[in-house]
């Protein structure tokens, strides 16, 4: 239980513990096409709500939750700007779906490994978000993974340029979130973002995370 200072409740750190027993009762998705439409998204315009609901590939990024001695930390990659999807964007490690993948838990794990060198056997899987449409065309499945401190980070520079962290008690407190007003086909539509450090966090994975929070704090 938090303590009580000058009137405010001052919430405990969550721990890896509390993270299983939330995400306890989550499952891999049956049908990673079976997608729930981001918050908000009814007020987009109509050329954007169409792109969601356009067909999508499905696709699996890992939550890379690290268990850090002083506190949790989530790990995030800053894409390289030669990519064909999501250039230069900051994202969760993962990627599309490939026929060789038994699911998009195992999409994930690998799209990880092959991006910024986290091995499976390193990734604790906890849990599962809904999956989520991106404008690109993809259905997008976010896996929760506790990941070992002592994990060795190797990263492939064709497809992210450098890794970060951001503490995981940042991104659940909502007095860090930025409303931003963003213009979408000639509509400006507002969005939350997360600033941290220099780094700005937007678009699906400021949307996963804020799911990801929503979850955590039921």
């Amino acid at each position: 239980m938090g303590s009580n200072i000058n009137g405010l409740r001052k919430r405990e750190p969550f721990t890896a513990d509390i993270l299983r027993e939330r995400l306890a009762g989550t499952r891999l998705p049956v049908d990673p096409l079976d997608v729930v439409m981001p918050p908000e998204s009814e007020r987009w315009p109509a050329s954007m709500r169409e792109k969601l609901a356009a067909t999508l590939k499905p696709a699996g990024v890992l939550i890379p939750v690290i268990e850090r001695v002083a506190a949790l930390s989530v790990l995030l990659t800053q894409r390289s700007a030669e990519l064909k999807h999501h250039a230069g964007q900051v994202s969760f490690p993962g990627g599309r779906m490939e026929a060789h993948d038994a699911d998009v838990r195992a999409t994930a794990l690998r799209e990880t490994h092959e991006e910024v060198g986290i091995e499976p056997a390193h990734v604790s899987v906890i849990g599962y978000l809904r999956s989520m449409p991106t404008i690109t065309g993809y259905a997008v499945t976010p896996v929760v993974g506790l990941v070992s401190e002592a994990a060795r980070l190797v990263i492939d520079r064709t497809e992210v340029e450098y890794v970060f962290e951001v503490p995981l008690d940042f991104l659940l407190d909502n007095r860090n979130d930025r409303r931003v007003e963003r213009e979408f086909d000639g509509r400006k539509i507002m969005m939350t973002e997360f600033h941290y450090d220099g780094e700005r966090i937007w678009g699906a994975t400021a949307y996963m995370l804020l799911s990801f929070r929503k979850m955590l704090l039921k």
